[in-house]
């Protein structure tokens, strides 16, 4: 479960009452895209011909865009979730991360479902022992992408949302702060898993 049964005001548009204006809207969707395409490659790398996941953050950058309507890109975000389904482990968490990524122009809460399946998916590419600070490696390189514009309103909302994300957005310590073996400097797990070419970062709005 990722939304909360409460919505928080400033996460609804102004248009429907709350105080979420287009532009921070905007860059939500764009930090939902940019969590979910760190993982996407824990997908890919089992399914590589399977361009769904891939697809569904194209979407979400394409409505930041103005190229694509709210409900197509909400479609591309179905079909990624359904690419998910059938896969177990880290995989099936970064299709569901793309998936909730295009989803947000739809609901922009579903920002922090792209976050918290990109965490586990990361967990669940390494070793239960790991898997604790391989989750908080990738938050706080999740929280280092956030515009300045909504970093607070993201982090409040984590702290609000946490126990219906998995908590996968604690324990508040930070990797800067705990020792750590020479392997596990920060990103350098990530970095030796995947890449993101310079054709993906191309891509980016």
């Amino acid at each position: 479960m990722i939304l909360s049964r409460v919505r928080d005001p400033r996460l609804i548009t102004v248009r429907r009452g709350g105080s979420l204006t287009d532009a921070h809207y905007q860059l939500l969707t764009l930090w939902a895209a940019t969590c979910a395409e760190h993982v996407l490659a824990l997908f890919e790398n089992v399914c590589p011909s399977d361009l769904r996941p891939r697809l569904a953050i194209d979407a979400a950058r394409a409505w930041v865009r103005g190229d694509m309507k709210m409900m197509q890109a909400r479609a591309a975000g179905g079909h990624s979730m359904g690419a998910a389904r059938p896969l177990s482990g880290a995989a099936r968490f970064a299709a569901y991360a793309a998936g909730q990524a295009a989803c947000v122009p739809h609901v922009a809460e579903h920002d922090l479902g792209a976050a918290a399946y990109a965490i586990k998916a990361v967990q669940s590419a390494t070793t239960s022992e790991k898997a604790r600070l391989a989750g908080i490696r990738e938050r706080d390189w999740q929280r280092d992408q956030l515009p300045p514009e909504i970093r607070d309103l993201v982090l409040e909302d984590q702290q609000r949302r946490n126990d219906i994300c998995w908590q996968v957005f604690s324990p508040e310590q930070s990797l800067r702060s705990m020792p750590q073996a020479a392997d596990e400097t920060p990103g350098n797990w990530f970095t030796s898993q995947s890449r993101i070419t310079n054709d993906d970062r191309s891509r980016r709005l």
